[in-house]
């Protein structure tokens, strides 16, 4: 590096130019035009607009044309009609400290007064927001904040107070590379991926749906043993034909989201899993349909042409899930800290504990209490925000694929 382009001596002189004004095209053109004839070197250059205002901000190592970098850029400024700042000081931007993390903040609607509580209580931590970008408008409102000087774990059991008092969704997680690279996102599918209950589906079919119903809430909100209530449900299916199993395909539901969340972390050429304590009959299907590479569930034990009201095999309860996760994980060549599990009952809790991000997704209390992040929007593809992707950028992946995009309506006040 020559001497004309050093910066790591703490007192080099610099100038700030920041305009201000209405946002159109050329505006960053015409200005650097201006200042592009006096051998300054550009150390730093950042712009936003918001709704149409723009905020343009270069660091410049200006040498020894200080004066003339400022008419230059006052004679830019007026034929742009644009305000200006000029700061002389020295030295570049100080590095970012340790602790680099992204926190994301979900709100339907998201208030000035939640915003001020995040922001309070990250500067609180002693952390400092470097940047905040907003990820999504619609349908619900998902901003960014990079953060560093964070320690995330405690950042996180703080911001979740927040994220209780204001009825909002925060998530925490490690910033940098961490963010970034190839992950496996695994996910429950029984009122995850899907809407419904796949026992209960089934059990309408004996008439017994209300009593499947009550075990199966009370399994997941922990309060029953996972193995023991399955197969006590299961035994209310033993005579039905096999054929059930085609009306329960046809009847099955995706959430809101889902094709899209799946859709695009493929995009990204991420591994997807679905790990059910539901049945392979099911969850299979599932998977053929929107191309997910791994599937673990409970198989359904079919005799003469009907269910027998018993499961083959080892069940796939709460330990079942993790080690599927662990497994799938080895498979891919991935560590744990690269894997997304999402869930909602009691069931995804140790899944949602050795991931690398757990999301507790519209989950029973026991699991939002437990997991590092919960998301109660009812829009799977919410998701995709928790891991840095904007709105914009998903639709325009659509778009280049000719994948339809409809809007999904916009929620009311509160969720």
């Amino acid at each position: 590096m020559t001497d004309a382009t050093r910066t790591d001596e703490p007192d080099f002189q610099t100038l700030s130019i920041t305009v201000t004004g209405d946002d159109r095209p050329g505006v960053t053109g015409t200005l650097l035009g201006a200042l592009s004839g006096f051998g300054a070197e550009v150390l730093d250059i950042q712009q936003v607009v918001v709704q149409g205002h723009l905020t343009l901000t270069v660091l410049l190592r200006p040498g020894a044309k200080v004066e003339q970098l400022r008419d230059a850029a006052a004679v830019a400024a007026h034929r742009l009609g644009v305000d200006l700042r000029v700061v002389e000081g020295t030295g570049d931007n100080r590095r970012s400290r340790q602790g680099r993390a992204a926190v994301v903040v979900l709100g339907a609607p998201l208030r000035a007064s939640a915003v001020s509580l995040v922001t309070s209580r990250i500067a609180d931590h002693g952390a400092n927001i470097d940047r905040i970008r907003r990820l999504s408008r619609y349908p619900v409102t998902t901003v960014e904040f990079d953060i560093s000087g964070a320690d995330v774990a405690s950042l996180r059991t703080e911001l979740a107070l927040v994220a209780t008092s204001e009825g909002i969704d925060i998530a925490v997680a490690p910033g940098g590379l961490a963010r970034r690279g190839r992950r496996l996102v695994v996910l429950d599918v029984d009122s995850t991926l899907i809407q419904q209950e796949v026992i209960e589906l089934l059990a309408a079919h004996s008439g017994r749906e209300a009593e499947v119903a009550e075990v199966t809430a009370r399994a997941m909100a922990g309060e029953l043993d996972f193995e023991e209530s399955l197969r006590a449900r299961v035994t209310t299916l033993a005579g039905l034909p096999a054929s059930v199993l085609d009306d329960v395909r046809e009847a099955v539901q995706l959430t809101p989201g889902a094709r899209t969340l799946v859709r695009t972390l493929k995009r990204l050429g991420f591994t997807v899993g679905l790990v059910s304590g539901g049945f392979i009959e099911i969850v299979g299907a599932l998977a053929d349909d929107l191309g997910i590479d791994h599937a673990r569930a409970n198989r359904l034990e079919i005799e003469d042409g009907r269910l027998t009201g018993r499961v083959v095999g080892e069940v796939v309860d709460r330990a079942g899930k993790a080690r599927a996760l662990r497994e799938f994980a080895e498979q891919e060549g991935l560590p744990l800290s690269r894997t997304v599990a999402i869930g909602d009952g009691a069931n995804d809790l140790d899944m949602l504990d050795i991931a690398g991000l757990g999301v507790a997704f519209n989950a029973k209390p026991i699991v939002q209490e437990q997991a590092q992040t919960s998301v109660n929007v009812p829009y799977l593809d919410s998701v995709l925000y928790l891991l840095g992707l904007s709105r914009e950028e998903i639709e325009e992946a659509d778009l280049d694929d000719g994948t339809p995009t409809q809007a999904p309506p916009v929620p009311h006040a509160g969720h």
